[in-house]
Formats: structure tokens, sequence, C-alpha cells
């Protein structure tokens, strides 16, 4: 008989199951365990919590009697109780504290990892020669780009550009409340779901679990099926829309163009292989432009590999990274995602869109809900948990280098050249949100001073000297000198926030 297979909940797709030189047996049993520990270890968005059990319980459903289905209370717990001391596959976890585990237990082999298109050898030797301030993602995405022959014209980029964000970083139409796109795929729920949420109903009551944010209905895939079918609804649909908007918001319409697919990309119910090719066929085909599918190349095969490798290659200390010295606790009104206690239009729209689906798309998570972060000084490990337990696509090995790196800045700019962070002027050209706000997003001091605007200026003099060596701040750190109201501002921001109703 073939040695058992163990699935993680994030490894949900057939390409997990496919039999290779270095994978499971063709044949192999299935081990699946649902650890309640998990869902006491942090608190989870309840609609995240949904989500990813029924979508292990749809796939084990889907296996029939091939799985073992273990309900446990600890990994090993159900381990034991499906296959005893006998060996095992695994394919290589997500996470450090997975792979810790799975790596501890003598029974266990690992197998490389799925779901990725580069492997973590190949990175490694692509790194080898660079520094790791040097590990830059346009350089990287080429690469791919290379290694993969995507959007390639021989050993040209199509188009003759490697990356078209100047095509891709138009503010929405400023009459529309929406862009007016057919809408994305939605899944129906069954009785798996029903399930799924009379087990969390439950559990919540016995105060054995706790969640923040709603649940239902359900809005993201749990199956391969629904996957697929969201899939090829984007790519026929919305694809072609998907470029020139995808940095806009508009309060309204919070999913706008992009492919609401980072789901079922984290919980492996799609390959990014077969995402990237979908996108490039449709292009070639003459059903997108070139900008559009590049930037959902860029999106797939750059940012989000890029990332992964990311995780794996900075190691367990890039956790504590805090580059800015920031400790400040995160608020109980964003703890609770509570957005009516919030007044700045902008961030209570985000926030409410976090509370209500676990979700909101690229920028707002950057340029809203990540600078306000860094503005404050807030601690970047809790801006992370934060992060990884309120989105249905947050994993350990996503969050970390996203928000560390790229949101908080805490790694002294080993993954980005400066700190992402804005006024309110820049909220306003990309959106429609600040039009009805109490504040001004012009205003630095006074009653309607915009909280991004004067936060802007507060964290660019706080931190003028560890940042006065980066040339791409100089311009930013320069317009100190011309403020004014500098020392009306500081006051301001040190003495009163700037989020909360007073």
């Amino acid at each position: 008989m073939s040695t058992p297979h163990w699935l993680f909940g994030d490894q949900l797709g057939p390409h997990f199951l496919r039999a290779g030189p270095r994978g499971p047996a063709g044949d192999a049993p299935v081990v699946m365990i649902e650890a309640r520990s998990v869902l006491r270890r942090r608190r989870f968005h309840r609609a995240k919590a949904h989500l990813v059990l029924s979508a292990m319980r749809h796939r084990a459903a889907e296996l029939g009697d091939r799985v073992t289905y273990v309900r446990a209370d600890t990994y090993r717990q159900g381990l034991r109780e499906a296959v005893g001391d006998g060996p095992v596959t695994v394919c290589h976890p997500t996470s450090r504290a997975a792979l810790g585990l799975v790596s501890s237990l003598d029974q266990v082999t690992v197998l490389p990892p799925r779901g990725y298109l580069v492997p973590l050898d190949d990175f490694r030797a692509w790194a080898a020669d660079k520094g790791d301030a040097a590990l830059r993602q346009e350089d990287f995405y080429r690469w791919v780009r290379r290694e993969h022959d995507l959007l390639m014209a021989g050993d040209r980029p199509a188009g003759d550009h490697w990356n078209l964000d100047h095509d891709n970083r138009e503010p929405p139409p400023g009459d529309a409340e929406t862009l007016r796109l057919p809408a994305p795929y939605r899944p129906r729920e069954d009785a798996i779901d029903q399930e799924v949420r009379e087990d969390l109903d439950r559990w919540e009551r016995e105060g054995e679990v706790s969640f923040v944010g709603a649940d239902g209905p359900r809005r993201f895939p749990a199956t391969r099926r629904e996957a697929l079918s969201a899939l090829r609804r984007f790519v026929s649909r919305r694809l072609a829309e998907f470029g020139p908007h995808e940095d806009a918001m508009l309060a309204d319409d919070p999913v706008m163009s992009h492919s609401l697919l980072s789901s079922s990309l984290n919980l492996g119910l799609l390959d990014p292989a077969e995402c990237v090719s979908r996108a490039e066929d449709a292009w070639r085909a003459g059903d997108a432009p070139l900008n559009s599918v590049e930037g959902y190349v860029r999106q797939v095969a750059g940012w989000r590999e890029y990332v992964w490798q990311l995780y794996w290659h900075f190691g367990e200390e890039y956790r504590g990274r805090n580059a800015l010295d920031h400790h400040d606790p995160l608020p109980d009104w964003f703890l609770e995602l509570d957005a009516d206690a919030v007044t700045a239009r902008c961030l209570r729209t985000v926030l409410a869109q976090v509370r209500d689906t676990g979700w909101t798309h690229h920028i707002p998570r950057l340029m809203i809900l990540g600078s306000h972060a860094l503005q404050r000084g807030w601690d970047p490990a809790a801006v992370t948990d934060w992060f990884h337990r309120c989105f249905v696509d947050g994993y350990d090995w996503v969050m970390l280098p996203n928000v560390v790196g790229m949101s908080q800045y805490a790694d002294g700019g080993l993954m980005t050249t400066k700190p992402y962070t804005s006024g309110g002027a820049y909220v306003h050209r990309m959106s429609d949100l600040c039009g009805p706000c109490a504040y001004r997003p012009g205003d630095r001091v006074g009653e309607r001073a915009c909280p991004y605007t004067a936060g802007y200026w507060a964290f660019l003099a706080r931190h003028r000297e560890r940042l006065a060596d980066n040339g791409r701040m100089a311009r930013a750190l320069n317009g100190l000198d011309r403020l004014k109201d500098l020392d009306a501002l500081l006051d301001q921001e040190g003495n009163r926030p700037r989020t909360a109703p007073p």
C-alpha cells in the first residue's frame, strides 16, 4: 500500500496530489486534519475561518473514501489518530511553524513545495551573487518572465516593455460610482457551508474561539470547480479592463476590475501557472490588451512569487525587524474592525470593507490601512498579525514580507526603496473617497486637517534623520523646510487623534 499523503488546508488543488519523481504516489491515501488549535491561536476573521473550513471539507467530500479526515485538537493528535506511527508524506508547508512541526516528526517525509512557479533552490541560485539589498522585485520579475517564457517575443518582452505601470495608474472616472463591469463570480453556498457555520456558531457560544468581522454569504471559491469558474469569468469578462484602474479606489465599488483569485491561489485551489497562462492566451487571442495582462501577470508571477521567495530567504529573524522603532499598540477600534468609530471617510470605508468581507484590494491595503499604521508608529509585528488574521487570503508567508517590508518599511529598505505612505492628495487623486469627508485632503492643521496629510508630514519629521540618506525621499524631506505650520502640525499630531470623533 502506498504511503499516505498529508494535505494541509492550503494545499487543496489537484497539483498537490499529482504523482511525480518528488511527489506523492499516484494512488496514495490522503490524510487531512482539521485542528481546532489553529482557530484558538489567533482571533481570525469569521469569513476567513468559514472559507478555510469549507474548502477543506469540500475537498474531503470530493476525495471520498480515499481520505481520512480527522477533526482533532492539534495536528499531532490528528496525525496519531489518522496513521498512528506509520509513515506519511507532505508537500513543504507554507509557514515556518508548520514546516517546523512536520520536520520534527520522524514519520513525516517532506516533499518539495507545490503551487509556485519558482523552486526554492532556483531562487537561491539566482540570489547567490546578489546582496539582500539587491533582491529587487523588478529584476526578479524579469527573470521569471524569461525563465517561463511569459509574455515574451523571443528574447524581448512583448510590446518591448517589461513593465506597463505607466498605463495602469489611472484614477477612477470622475463621474463613476462603479466601473460598470460584469460582476465577478460568486459561489453558491451548500450544505457543507451550513455545517461550517453551525460549527462556528457553536464554538463561539461555548467560548472556545472568538472571531472578528462578518460571515456570510461566502464570497470566495471553496472548491476547485468554483475557482476555475472564477478564473474563467475574470479572464473572459473582466481582465480586459483590469489594468488602467488597478490602483484606483471607489467607495461603492470595492472590487472594481480585480480578479478576487488571491484566496483561491493561497488555498491551493488554483496553480499560478494556469492563471498567468490563461491571461497570456487572452492577450494573444486579442481579447485583452497587453497593459491589463502584463499588470495581472506581474501580480501573480512577479509580486506573489517574490513574496513567497523572500519569506524563506530572509529567515525567521525578519519577523522582528523594526527599523523605524515603531512600538505603539493597535487601537481597539482597529482591532475590532469598528469602522463606525472612524471619521476619515477613506479609512472608515476600507475598514468596513474588511469587516464585512475580509478583503479589499492592494491599494487600500497599502495606502489606506498600511499607510495609516505607518504614520501612527504602530508596532509592525502587531500590524502583520492583524493583516494575517483579518484577510481571507492572509497567511504567514503572504503577510510577513508584505507588511514588514512593503507596508511598514520595518526592514529598512530590503524589500522596497522607500516607505510607501502619502498625504491626502494621493487618496483624493486616486479615489472618490475625499469628497464627502469631514476632513480636507489639502489641510494639514485645524479641525478639517486630513489625518493622512498631517500624518504624512509628521512621519517625515519624525524620521528625517533615518531617511536622510535615501535619495528617493530627498524631495519629500526637503519639503519639510517649506512648511510654515510644521510646529503646529506636530503639536496637533502629538496631542489629538485624527481618526476617531472627539
